[in-house]
């Protein structure tokens, strides 16, 4: 980890200290790189990513019956 240190010069309020400290840590990339290690997750089994996908193909089947037959909304393509 990177420590951010900044200490105050004579004649300098506590805003221009408060600025200073803030541009330091958004130059220095820490805020991304904690982000990124707050919502990092482990990997899902080959098992489980194969249901998953085999469970989409299968809705997006289903729904593409339905709105074949009328019983569901024809959503828009995208531009």
């Amino acid at each position: 980890m990177i420590n951010v240190e900044v200490t105050r010069n004579t004649g300098e309020n506590a805003m221009g200290v408060i600025r200073r400290f803030t541009r330091k840590v958004q130059g220095s990339g820490i805020i991304p790189r904690v982000r990124s290690l707050r919502s990092a997750t482990r990997v899902q089994s080959h098992y489980k990513v194969k249901q998953r996908t085999l469970t989409l193909i299968k809705r997006r089947e289903d729904m593409a019956e339905l709105v074949k037959l009328g019983k569901a909304p024809v959503k828009p393509a995208r531009r």
